[in-house]
């Protein structure tokens, strides 16, 4: 997920995705309309120390609330844009994992499939065997696979770290070098390796870079011209905020520029409009059949180390399900990379869905990561209980 010293925890989630708040946290004050309790929130965020928040909800009618707060640069203090790009990071799982159930909707491949199918002699080694890994298991992170991504915890690092290009194959190396976490469906670890793999087999199976495939079965589709697919380039396009790392007392870092790790998930940009507008189409059934939306529905508990995050929280194929304070449950993709770092949710119909997206990451302590989270967390929250339970 990151590269940033919000390391210690991200690299863990990978998505981050908290609703930790609870449901007194995120009750609707009486009188308060949704509009006025987004902006609340979003200053609440701010208020932590997060230099940029911006917001963006849309009710069942299609009617969009935005909200932001703070600054897109603590050097000039031009205002947040409501209309910012800003990094995808693991949210772009989300987008990986609609094109392979695409594709196994087509018979192009199978869930089923063994990584040793597509990719032989890629996962071998310390007990690795991609002759007992499903694609299925990649999908929903139960595949065992270790993960060992490069990442910076010091501003020194990042400095060092920041024009650093990995490809596919070496991140997978580097995962090969550590025996499994468990044997493959025997547990829930998160992986981004699991995530690169994929890619690869998309690449394999199509002929063409995951993320062409992306842009051409969802993006195009959908008319999502504010997500774009940044390959090696270090900076996103304008308008953006400045992204921040927050090291520690005196040590605030902008990290904006910097080549994404993983060429393939990590160098996407969006914007919250476009963000929302693909988990509504994508809950709505207009990406996948009817069977393979369930199948991507299908989850499994994630872990204990997650479960202090993501309390109630299961995970399916590239989707996060988690519980709502009114009742009922919601859909998600986290996302966090090179300071910036993204909260969404999309309720059950794909008819309500809200995005933060904040521009620094204050990853220097675990209280500061689950203090941030968990703030925005509650902004979906309420954002997604604004019209009471969902039916």
């Amino acid at each position: 997920m990151t590269r940033t010293a919000h390391k210690c925890l991200a690299l863990a989630l990978g998505i981050a995705t908290l609703v930790t708040a609870g449901a007194t946290a995120a009750a609707q004050p009486a009188g308060v309309s949704p509009a006025k309790r987004l902006r609340q929130d979003v200053e609440a965020i701010h208020a932590l120390g997060v230099s940029g928040v911006q917001a963006r909800v849309i009710a069942p009618d299609g009617r969009g609330t935005v909200a932001t707060s703070g600054t897109a640069d603590l050097t000039t203090g031009r205002p947040v844009r409501s209309d910012g790009y800003f990094r995808m990071a693991s949210t772009a799982k989300t987008l990986v994992a609609t094109v392979t159930l695409q594709l196994e909707a087509e018979g192009a491949l199978s869930l089923d499939d063994t990584v040793e199918h597509w990719l032989p002699g890629t996962v071998r080694g310390k007990g690795n065997d991609g002759r007992r890994i499903t694609v299925r298991q990649l999908l929903q992170h139960t595949s065992g696979i270790h993960d060992d991504l490069p990442g910076y915890t010091t501003p020194e690092e990042y400095y060092e770290q920041r024009d650093d290009v990995h490809r596919p194959g070496e991140l997978v190396a580097r995962a090969m070098e550590h025996a499994p976490d468990f044997r493959p469906g025997k547990g829930w670890a998160y992986s981004n390796t699991g995530y690169v793999l994929l890619q690869m087999i998309i690449q394999k199976a199509t002929g063409h870079p995951a993320h062409e495939e992306i842009q051409n079965r969802v993006l195009r589709p959908l008319g999502l011209e504010g997500t774009r697919w940044v390959g090696l380039s270090p900076t996103l396009p304008r308008p953006h905020a400045r992204a921040y790392q927050f090291f520690g007392p005196g040590s605030r870092v902008d990290v904006t520029r910097q080549v994404p790790m993983d060429q393939e998930i990590l160098a996407w940009v969006t914007t919250t409009q476009d963000e929302n507008d693909f988990f509504r189409a994508l809950l709505g059934g207009r990406l996948l059949p009817p069977r393979h939306l369930a199948e991507m529905k299908q989850t499994v508990p994630v872990n204990e180390e997650f479960q202090k995050p993501w309390p109630g929280g299961r995970y399916g194929l590239g989707l996060a399900e988690r519980p709502l304070s009114c009742g009922g449950t919601y859909w998600s993709h986290e996302g966090g990379d090179g300071g910036y770092v993204t909260l969404n949710g999309v309720t059950e119909d794909g008819r309500r869905s809200a995005v933060v997206s904040m521009s620094e990451a204050r990853g220097d302590t675990m209280e500061h990561i689950l203090e941030q989270e968990e703030a925005a967390s509650a902004l979906i929250d309420r954002a997604l209980c604004a019209g009471g339970a969902p039916a």
